[in-house]
């Protein structure tokens, strides 16, 4: 379906206005409604003194029309950049007419759909615009989309990694209480610069008032990290760190086939979310690392692995820890561990998580009948079960046995 860029659906052609009204581009402008997932875009980065960033090239090309999608690389540029143009006033380029040309595309998006009346389709297009314009948005700090793994990451975390040794591993680690490992993950500079990068993607979303998706259920404050082009590298992130680590201390959850994941920070702080409840995560793995900022309070507990049936089961002992955030520094554990985070009583805390899934073990999982080997619960249920079998087999011999003397 074809979506008029001047949004002409009332016939109202004569949307030019003066005084510094936008200006809408004529009605044989036309973009799709949805863009083209098989088409692969071309680069713009070689263009220089673009009115827009390159990226926003690249991403609107995906909604030209299909006569348009083999055409030279110039001539799509031109009917983009006509297209782009007629938004703004006298072609210049502000923040202030950014932020007013992205609430004239939102709105052109929204009123494509209320006339199409599909919420499925307003749902798939709200997505689709999402990543383009967040394509668009212009990054603080390039080399944090890369993973360039000296700029991230500590040397002796590197080393360990490429030993790929349980020794190795644990040569960095400390472990105080089975399934929770934790370690210094993060360099200090790269810590900063993604701060940054969240604070200046979350100005613009202010700034255009666009709204987007937050972590999960529980935090109201944070960002989801694919929304604004880190997907690729908490990709590489989890494949070539996470992944060989849960190969070795996670195996029997799907350590080594950890194929996707659900990145992204949250934030505490007397104006953000304070504390978080008690809980288990949506993940196989799930790796937390504290990016800094000054903080009183907020420490980490955990309180055992648990599976659905015993997620609300007691505590033992010995499976009680409270940890306290250092930055730089990584928690590593099962999604099932049951945790949560006391309040953040000064200052603020962000912190990155990566929840690391296995498609494969989620789809075992759906055929299993036996109790689980990660719950703690169901490995007390089963031993109860074994000592109270043989408590039974010891009595029946005892008792065939006075039945023999006498």
């Amino acid at each position: 379906m074809a979506l008029e860029a001047s949004i002409d659906r009332r016939n109202h052609a004569q949307s030019a206005t003066t005084n510094g009204a936008v200006v809408l581009p004529p009605a044989s402008y036309r973009l799709r409604l949805n863009p083209s997932s098989e088409h692969k875009p071309d680069s713009y980065d070689d263009l220089h003194q673009l009115e827009f960033t390159p990226l926003l090239f690249s991403s609107l090309e995906r909604y030209l029309p299909p006569t348009m999608l083999s055409m030279s690389r110039d001539v799509k540029f031109q009917y983009m950049r006509d297209i782009l143009m007629k938004y703004s006033r006298d072609g210049e380029r502000t923040r202030e007419k950014d932020v007013l040309l992205w609430q004239v595309i939102c709105a052109t998006i929204q009123s494509a759909v209320s006339v199409v009346g599909s919420e499925a389709q307003r749902v798939q297009t709200e997505d689709n615009i999402k990543l383009s314009v967040l394509s668009s948005l212009q990054p603080l700090h390039r080399e944090l989309f890369t993973m360039h793994a000296p700029s991230v990451l500590v040397p002796a975390f590197v080393k360990a990694v490429r030993d790929n040794t349980e020794a190795s591993f644990r040569s960095i680690m400390a472990e105080p209480i089975p399934g929770i490992y934790t370690f210094e993950m993060l360099q200090p500079r790269f810590c900063e610069m993604l701060l940054s990068e969240v604070e200046n993607f979350e100005r613009w979303v202010h700034d255009t008032r666009f709204r987007i998706m937050r972590p999960n259920t529980m935090n109201k404050f944070g960002a989801v990290l694919d929304d604004f082009g880190l997907e690729a590298m908490l990709d590489k992130l989890m494949n070539d760190f996470i992944r060989p680590i849960s190969k070795v201390f996670f195996p029997e959850v799907g350590g080594s086939t950890l194929d996707s994941h659900h990145g992204f920070v949250v934030e505490y702080g007397m104006d953000r979310d304070v504390e978080l409840g008690f809980h288990v995560d949506d993940s196989e793995v799930t790796l937390n690392v504290c990016l800094g900022r000054e903080f009183s309070g907020g420490e980490l507990f955990f309180r055992g692995v648990r599976c659905d049936k015993h997620v609300n089961t007691e505590t033992q002992s010995e499976e009680i820890l409270d940890y306290s955030h250092v930055p730089g520094y990584a928690v590593l554990h099962r999604g099932r561990h049951r945790h949560g985070a006391r309040a953040t009583t000064s200052g603020s805390r962000v912190n990155l998580l990566v929840w690391c899934r296995s498609s494969v073990f989620r789809e075992l999982k759906k055929y299993q009948k036996e109790c689980s080997s990660w719950c703690a619960e169901c490995q007390r249920e089963k031993k109860e079960r074994q000592c109270f079998s043989i408590a039974a087999t010891k009595q029946e011999l005892l008792k065939r046995i006075g039945n023999t003397s006498s």
